[in-house]
Parts: C-alpha cells; structure tokens; sequence
C-alpha cells in the first residue's frame, strides 16, 4: 500500500465522488449511498479495466448524467429519469456479462435483505436449506410465546388443499387442540420450574424471570406444529437468492411455490439485475429439473425400498434431566481411519516443499506421542471456542445418521459448512416428551395432544402425503444425516454443547464429541471447550451476564 498511486482528482471530482466513497486519497475505501446493481457493476467492471474504481465511477455512472446522478442518489434532487440513466447502465452490463455470457460470479456482487413474516416452518426450512450466500435469521420458540391469537384465530398455516378438502375442519380442531395445550401448560409448568429452581439471592429478578420462562417454552416448544407460522430475516447475494428461488419453484409445496413469487417480486425492486434469470425460461427449466429428479427418485426410492421396515434403532442414549431414554439417536456411520495421518500431513504441507504423499509418508512413520506434539503445536493454545484450528483440519470427514426431535433438528439445521439431507417429516418415529412435564404430573395432556396430531397427520396423509406434514408437532422424531469435517466438528459441538443450548441438541453435540473421541483420540483432544455438564436453568448464566454488561453501561 506504500507505492499505491494516489488517483489524480479535481476539485469538481472530488466533490461528485464525496457522497458515494469513504475517503478519496488512500487505497482503502468503502463504498456507500449506491444502489445495490451500480455497487455491483462497478466492482464487476472493476475485474475488467486498469482503471481505479473512483475514476470508473466517475467515468461510466456520475459523469454521464453527471452532477445530477449525485443529487439524486444523496436525495437532493426530484427528478429521477437522470438516476436511472446511470442504473440502467448498470443493468445493461448485467444484461451482458451475466446473461450474454453467464459470468455467474457477478450475480455475488450485489445483495439485498428480505423478511418473510407469516410463514409456515414447512417453509422457514426450506428459506434455510440454503447453505452459502444466505444468512437467515428466525423467531425463537425460546424467547417468543406462539400462542397468540388474531381475530380469535391461532397463527398457523392453513394448507389451502387441506382446507378445500374434507380435512379442514379436522386439521383446525388438531392445531387449535396443540395451541390450546401449548397455552394451558405454560402457567403451571413456569410455577413447577421456579418452584424446582428457586432464585438465588445473587441473581437479579430480571435475569431469573428470563430463564425460567425461556425454560418453560423450551419444554413446551415440542407442541408447536410444523404449521406454526414465524418470520425469518434473510439476507444474500443475488447469485443466492436466484438459486433460492428456483428451489422454492420446485417445492411440492403450493406456500413454498407462492413464497418464492413473492420474494422474486421484492427482490426486483431492489436486485433486479441479479435475480431475473430466475423468472426466465431458463430458471422454469431448472426448476421442472429439480422437481421431475426428486419425484423420479423418491418413486424409485419407494420401489426398491418401500416392503423393508426401519432397523431397530441401536446406540440409544441413557440421559438424565434433559429427555427421556431412547430420544435421540447417533451414529457415527464413517470416518476415514487415515485421518490422524492426513491431518497432521495437511499440517506440515505449508510450511515445506514436498509433495503430500511425501509427508503422508513420513507421518505414517512417526509416533503418537510425536504427531500429538505436531497437532498442539498447531492448534496452540485456545483462549475461547472461537479460536478455532486451521484448514488442515478440514482434511477428514465424519458421517452421522441422527434421529432426534424436530425441536433440535431445526436447531442444527442452521449449520452451513457442512452436508445436511433429512427424510420427510413423518410422525413413524414416535415423540419425546420431556421429563420435566412427567416430573411435574403434566405429562398427560401432552401426550394427548401429540397422539391426536398424529392421527390427524396419518389421516390427512392418505390424500395429501405432502400437506400432511404440517401438523406433525415439534417433538417428534425425524431421522437425517449430517457430514461434516474435522473443523467444523469443532465449531458445532462446542458451540452447540454450550451451557446455554437446548437440552435436546447438547446431547446430540455431547455424543457427536464421545463418538469422534473413542475413533480418533488426539484429533479432539485440543476440544477444550466441550460442556458434558447438565443444567436446570440453560439459559441463567446467560442471563447473568447480560446483567453484568447492564450495570457497566450505567455505570458510564
């Protein structure tokens, strides 16, 4: 940066340039006040010219309508047609560079933010089946109570081909019945829990009425039907939101379908350039390609498979407080047993000359007690989980098959770097029910609940197997598999086995961490971060910290 050459500007250049950069003389700046496709041909121009980004700006998007393009983009001026001589622009090269020439990385160069209120968890999961370009953000069943009305109605979806069918007035009566426990349960279970965890007198009112109510609504969650509407933030690139939407054109679900029209329509107003391939034939074709292989498959599926019954499930897990025996279940199903070689032979790789079959040879040769030292080495000494190992941990992969509630499935499911496929959501695997209800004699109810969910939901599949699955309750089971290396093991599990996590997903993270220990040893030795503890108020020390950051705040 000490021989970058400073941009030769005038005065009047600079003054055009002021509103849209951070600063206008050193080799470092931001870009602001843009519309999102300008942002993005610039930077794709960028990758196409010796010139600087400032004069390219100048050039080709304030020059040309000039002073007035700045005016109008910092909200000075009236009138619009000098802006959309510049946007335009911009579109016209995405027009070029990404359709004439499908230049598919520039579509990442442009994002926008999006909220979808109102919607199903059927199609929250499928908003967050998105893996990279995606970040979304949904209600906490943990925080939110779900049980309020609008115009004397419950906030569910009603599927429209259960409803036009001779299910609907049953479909309700089931849903209503779920909310209607859901709500009975919360004013006794909070008393049966602050009466089973008194308040210590070091914890202020604030920090205890907090828990004990997010322990409340943890137990309960398992009530909420996947039909249960919530909201979901999401933001991404345009090159994301253009998959997105074809996945959703290809959901067999009509919400997910009419979501994804939905989206594609806000999303025009803000990202056109980068989405409008989606709504092309080109995105129809691939749509009806995605939707045609999985129907193809899961008949063919059906047809090989569809006579052979489940194996009994093995490797049940005996827990305490946290669930019952028997609720979850995990296996690791593959690792590679090379593993410590390749990890501590990506390791060395950097830092010489030689080829990787070279170290890996070398490796093999070394003792135990040598490659640990190397794995320490490397890793160094952990301050926090968030001081995470490097890529060479990255080298190995491990393959779970989980079969837990739906309540941590979608806990889980918000992990990116890693492969996650489930089976449909069904109710043949039976439900948990938390032994804190049993504890407190308000087992019953609940149990009554699910049972008649499920009945409905079998019923209901006869006709509509795929509309069936919104009534199926959170606390039933749901078998998916996960893949996922060495790396991001530890994120997961030390983030997901943390005080503060949901019981039925420590478990899981606990296990993953037992199972990967008793194959492969000094891999996870340096996982220091591990909580295998059990609580009675998860979200308490939580609580108590956020206290300690209130009092230094009014302190200042």
């Amino acid at each position: 940066m000490a021989d970058f050459w400073e941009e030769s500007l005038t005065e009047q250049e600079g003054c055009l340039l002021q509103p849209f950069i951070t600063n206008l003389d050193r080799s470092v700046f931001g870009l602001r006040n843009l519309p999102e496709v300008v942002k993005g041909a610039l930077f794709s121009r960028y990758s196409r010219s010796d010139k600087s980004l400032r004069r390219i700006l100048l050039d080709e998007f304030i020059k040309a309508p000039e002073a007035s393009f700045a005016r109008i983009v910092s909200g000075v001026a009236d009138n619009n047609a000098d802006q959309l001589v510049a946007v335009q622009q911009a579109e016209a090269f995405y027009d070029r560079v990404l359709i004439g020439y499908g230049d598919d990385s520039v579509a990442e160069l442009g994002g926008a933010h999006i909220a979808c209120e109102g919607i199903s968890n059927i199609a929250a999961k499928a908003l967050e089946d998105s893996r990279l370009g995606i970040s979304p953000l949904e209600k906490s069943t943990r925080y939110v109570p779900f049980n309020q009305k609008i115009n004397g109605r419950y906030r569910y979806y009603r599927e429209s081909s259960i409803m036009a069918s001779s299910h609907g007035s049953r479909y309700e009566a089931t849903l209503d019945h779920l909310f209607d426990t859901y709500t009975a349960l919360i004013d006794p279970l909070l008393s049966w829990v602050q009466a089973h965890t008194p308040q210590d007198p070091t914890i202020s009112e604030r920090a205890y009425k907090n828990a004990t109510r997010a322990k409340t609504l943890d137990l309960l969650r398992g009530l909420l039907p996947m039909a249960t509407l919530t909201n979901v933030g999401l933001f991404g690139n345009g090159r994301a939101f253009e998959y997105l939407l074809v996945k959703l054109a290809a959901s067999p679900h009509q919400e997910v379908r009419a979501l994804g029209l939905a989206m594609q329509q806000e999303l025009d107003q803000m990202i056109p350039s980068f989405v409008k391939r989606a709504k092309t034939e080109r995105g129809a074709q691939y749509a009806g390609y995605l939707s045609t292989n999985c129907e193809r498959t899961a008949l063919l599926a059906q047809k090989l498979l569809g006579q052979m019954k489940p194996a009994s499930t093995q490797h049940l897990l005996q827990v305490s407080k946290s669930a019952q025996p028997g609720d979850s279940s995990i296996q690791l199903i593959e690792y590679d047993p090379d593993a410590e070689v390749k990890v501590v032979a990506a390791i060395l790789y950097p830092h010489t000359h030689l080829t990787f079959e070279q170290i890996k040879e070398y490796v093999t040769g070394l003792s135990t007690t040598e490659r640990v030292e190397i794995i320490s080495t490397y890793v160094g000494e952990r301050g926090s989980r968030f001081h995470r190992p490097g890529r060479a941990f990255e080298e190995t992969y491990y393959t779970f098959d989980l079969l837990a509630d739906l309540g941590a499935y979608r806990d889980l499911h918000r992990h990116r770097v890693l492969s996650q496929e489930r089976q449909h959501y069904s109710v043949r695997h039976g439900y948990v029910v938390p032994i804190q209800l049993e504890e407190a004699n308000l087992a019953e109810p609940y149990r009554k609940a699910l049972e008649c969910a499920a009945e409905t939901t079998e019923l209901i599949a006869k006709d509509l197997p795929n509309a069936a699955q919104y009534v199926i309750p959170f606390a039933y089971r749901l078998r998916w598999r996960i893949k996922l290396n060495l790396r991001e093991v530890y994120h997961l599990v030390e983030l997901r086995s943390s005080r503060q996590g949901h019981p039925s997903y420590r478990i899981i993270a606990q296990e993953i961490y037992r199972q990967i220990s008793a194959v492969h040893p000094a891999l996870v030795a340096n996982m220091y971060f591990v909580d295998l503890n059990d609580y009675a108020l998860e979200r308490l020390a939580a609580e108590q910290r956020i206290d300690t950051k209130l009092k230094q705040q009014n302190q200042k």
